[in-house]
């Protein structure tokens, strides 16, 4: 396979020392790198900008620009705020239990745990600069479950490009609610 791991995703933020703040004294994130310019490298506009960067324990990063003279928004303000976020894995549900309450300790809103299907469970906040993060742990380690879920995704997509909603979901998963499926 072409890629092999998530090195980053970067994001715009508001203020670079406070996101620093909150990803490392938050979530414990290694701040791992910052390098800056006056012209963006690839293409040589102008633009001040910060760029940083937080390692998980895997290695990849999630990353930041502050970008303070250019036009535009921190974040998307027109989709949905639950769409575009960052999604972080732990180890267990225990793991993301003890997580919400001690976000909540912080002084952070934290919505969940929500299950996913039986696939993930998942708590979300929001960071400084507005961006939805998500901690989720995998709720479904049975192998013949998980190529279950590989087997019907095309199902799924084939599904919502026809209807563009779910009003025939039973078609698929026998419910008509949820993530019901027949016989399970």
């Amino acid at each position: 396979m072409l890629c092999k791991k998530l090195h980053h995703a970067a994001y715009r933020c508001r203020d670079a020392r406070e996101t620093t703040t909150f990803y490392t004294e938050v979530l414990g994130l290694k701040f791992s790198h910052a390098m800056g310019e006056d012209h963006v490298p690839s293409t040589g506009k102008y633009s001040p900008h910060v760029h940083i960067f937080f390692e998980m324990e895997d290695g990849s990063n999630i990353a930041f620009f502050e970008c303070p003279r250019d036009p535009g928004n921190v974040k998307d303000m027109e989709s949905p705020d639950w769409i575009q976020h960052f999604a972080f894995e732990v180890e267990d549900m225990d793991t993301l239990v003890k997580a919400k309450a001690d976000l909540e300790a912080k002084g952070l809103k934290v919505v969940g745990p929500t299950n996913h299907d039986d696939f993930i469970s998942s708590i979300y906040f929001f960071d400084p600069s507005g961006h939805r993060l998500e901690l989720t742990t995998r709720t479904c380690r049975d192998a013949k479950r998980l190529q279950s879920f590989v087997d019907e995704a095309p199902q799924v997509l084939a599904l919502w490009e026809k209807t563009h909603d779910w009003s025939q979901r039973h078609t698929l998963f026998g419910g008509s609610t949820g993530y019901e499926r027949q016989g399970g």
